[in-house]
């Protein structure tokens, strides 16, 4: 119901959502979103990871922008398209 989503989630508290997959469908849950967006590397998963944006620095990076009060799609993966 929408009484338990807004206990559990907040209007006055940034949220961001950190998921190795597409940043669409977050919208609803959250105000700020990272994910991958892009596709076609070749490596090892973690490299892979890395490179897209899954890294301590990039998420905390972006978690203090959610903070600051960016909104929306902060980091996609593109920045690890060659």
């Amino acid at each position: 119901p929408d009484s338990y989503k807004k206990e559990l989630l907040p209007a006055d508290v940034p949220k961001m959502s950190v998921e190795a997959a597409c940043t669409s469908g977050w919208g609803e849950f959250a105000d700020a979103f990272v994910g991958i967006d892009v596709f076609g590397a070749s490596a090892p998963g973690g490299t892979c990871l890395d490179k897209f944006g899954f890294n301590v620095d990039n998420v905390t990076s972006c978690a203090e922008r959610c903070l600051s009060g960016e909104r929306g799609v902060l980091s996609n993966g593109s920045q690890g398209k060659h």
